[in-house]
């Protein structure tokens, strides 16, 4: 992941849509084994044996595994949010919260947060089996047989037997979702019995193939549900503007916190623009995953059509920090980072502008780059997630465009900026044709198969270590320490991005210097045209001859906690500094620290202020105490013209 800073964020089992999407195979009869070689057909065989071992029928346990992960083994490895092997067993830490989307690093109620049941159906499985947890987490026939154990020990307790009847397992398979709410569990079951209904034919990542097929007379006992004495999940009207297509399909409950924002007092300043890395139905099966600690507000279709998830009131955990979740409104669009031009489509743009605009009139959120951001700008939230964190939408989100459908295009003065001025990066994406390493660990789709070399519009400008096209690119410090940067799709250090702010540096020739990231950094700028130079917005200084420490969370000093809450913790980033003599852009009014604690709706609002700054590509934020803030001005107001 510290390699290829974005990881694939859904867990396995949402990239099946894409894989129905490319054409699965929907064939008739029962389940049956492929006919490969056996290296290639051992995952099937394990999930046929451990079907008969606890009385599972062949359908259901295959048509779950696929639901869960695709049939992927993941290599032993956890998925990006704690599920191990075929069966997804669950064995969330706080590490995974911390540094998931969650983005919890640092927060005293980690513990009880990670410590969910739902969270850990791998323990359970080793109960029932007899198999340690290291067994279950690793070996695919291990995990294979914990899930068809969990199953059955739910049908038992269910009906009390293992009846061959695949209609009759309907509400253990409702359970395995370990859903809280009754339509959560129904929407996961009902989507288990769509695959034994329509067959499904997948070769996984390690080459392993699995194929169940169609069993169409299938027909559920769908009435069980009853039996699990869920809670119904409140009617939820959608909060969308007319304009758009949209329905309401409930996120999962631990990947969001109940909440009253704005009004118990936590403020809502922040949209945040993300892809799904998945298809639109896809994303949205995932997301509404109840053991999946990851959600979003809303999720957008390549069509248009649009899904909220979370209402805006809570908190949905999307951005991987806590801090920006308190503030921000999560949109996922359907769609891939590594060619993303292909998915973000007009009716997708046209469809988030109206949404955007939509939640910035109820919101009070200004509608700039400042407040519409990317994933990809949003601050680490420690010193050890900073490398690690997402780069979508990447290169390919044509950020003028939407700007301008949102009416708030990048504007200011045109021409050669001078040092000292503040410039709106705008290059002309369909101009703008960068290039981009791609490799295959950037596209989940399967479609690169070897690193190349590509060129494609783009929404960024390269930087580099000085005035020369032959120059070292610069290399941010999380990702490469002191060695240059690289051209990898993937490596958001040494790029400024359109509609991003920063203070001229210097000027040489067809050159343009800015304070980026600490450093003195350089990009082609013949003439500005890739600038436009602001004014009337705030400059952030050292207020004294030390460099400023930032940071990647607001939360109050421990001091200010009640008793009894526990304090989040706040560190700085220590890779990073303002050192004198530079000069950044604060990309909003200094606010309040603030935390909140879900488990008594307690809000703690801090007595110190932070400015949020444009620091690098991403976001960071400093104490406002410790800079000077004056306005940028114009030319004549410099010149006394």
């Amino acid at each position: 992941m510290h390699t290829s800073p974005r990881a694939v964020r859904l867990p396995v089992g949402v990239t099946v849509g894409a894989l129905i999407a490319g054409g699965l195979l929907a064939l008739s009869g029962a389940a049956q084994a492929d006919t490969p070689s056996s290296s290639s057909s051992a995952r099937q065989e394990a999930l046929l044996a451990a079907a008969d071992e606890y009385h599972v029928p062949p359908t259901v346990l295959l048509a779950l595994s696929h639901q869960e992960s695709a049939w992927d083994g993941h290599g032993g490895l956890p998925n990006s949010e704690g599920g191990y092997g075929p069966m997804n067993l669950t064995d969330v830490t706080p590490a995974m919260l911390a540094g998931g989307s969650a983005g919890a690093a640092g927060r005293a109620d980690l513990d009880r947060l990670a410590a969910d049941p739902a969270l850990h159906t791998l323990r359970r499985a080793a109960e029932l089996t007899g198999l340690s947890a290291r067994e279950l987490r690793e070996g695919d026939t291990a995990n294979i047989r914990g899930g068809a154990a969990l199953l059955a020990s739910y049908e038992r307790e269910l009906v009390g037997a293992t009846p061959a009847d695949p209609a009759q397992w309907y509400g253990a398979v409702a359970r395995y979702s370990q859903a809280k709410q009754k339509q959560a569990a129904a929407s996961f079951a009902d989507r288990v019995f769509r695959t034994v209904r329509h067959g499904a034919s997948v070769t996984a990542r390690d080459g392993q193939r699995v194929r169940l097929t169609a069993s169409p007379s299938v027909r559920p006992d769908r009435k069980q549900i009853h039996s699990l004495r869920l809670q119904a999940a409140p009617a939820t009207a959608t909060e969308c503007p007319v304009t758009v297509d949209c329905t309401f399909v409930a996120g999962s409950p631990v990947g969001r916190q109940v909440a009253d924002r704005p009004g118990n007092g936590i403020r809502i300043d922040t949209i945040v623009i993300h892809d799904l890395e998945s298809t639109y139905d896809g994303g949205v099966a995932g997301l509404a995953n109840p053991t999946y600690p990851a959600s979003t507000h809303y999720v957008m279709s390549s069509s248009g059509a649009v899904t909220q998830m979370v209402p805006t009131k809570d908190i949905a955990f999307h951005a991987g920090n806590y801090s920006t979740n308190l503030h921000s409104i999560g949109i996922e669009h359907e769609g891939y980072a590594a060619h993303g031009a292909a998915w973000y489509t007009e009716s997708q743009y046209q469809a988030t502008a109206d949404l955007v605009k939509y939640l910035a009139g109820r919101f009070g959120i200004p509608l700039d780059r400042q407040h519409v951001i990317g994933h990809d700008n949003v601050a680490g939230p420690n010193s050890s997630l900073v490398a690690g964190m997402h780069w979508d939408p990447g290169y390919a989100w044509d950020w003028n465009h939407f700007m301008s459908l949102l009416g708030a295009p990048a504007s200011g003065l045109a021409g050669v900026p001078r040092p000292g001025d503040v410039v709106a990066i705008k290059p002309s994406f369909a101009d703008n044709v960068q290039t981009l390493r791609v490799c295959p660990q950037d596209d989940p789709t399967g479609q690169t198969t070897a690193c190349t070399e590509q060129r494609h519009p783009a929404n960024f400008v390269y930087l580099r270590t000085a005035p020369d096209e032959s120059a070292p690119l610069f290399g941010d410090q999380a990702i490469h320490g002191t060695a240059p940067g690289t051209d990898r799709v993937n490596d958001w250090g040494g790029t400024v991005q359109a509609g991003q702010q920063f203070v001229v540096a210097d000027v040489r020739g067809d050159w343009t210097a800015i304070w980026f990231s600490g450093a003195k950094v350089w990009f082609h700028n013949p003439a500005g045209v890739n600038t436009r130079t602001s004014y009337g917005v705030k400059i952030i200084k050292p207020a004294g001859t030390t460099p400023v420490a930032l940071y990647g969370s607001s939360y109050p000093d421990k001091a200010e906690y009640p008793a009894g809450l526990g304090a989040s913790a706040q560190a700085p980033l220590s890779m990073y500094g303002i050192p004198a003599g530079q000069a950044y852009v604060a990309t909003r009014d200094a606010s309040a620290t603030d935390d909140y604690f879900p488990s008594s709706g307690a809000v703690v609002i801090g007595g110190k202020k932070m400015y949020t700054v444009q620091y690098n590509h991403r976001v960071a934020l400093v104490y406002a105490d410790d800079v000077t803030a004056t306005r940028a001005v114009r030319h004549w107001e410099n010149d006394g013209d």
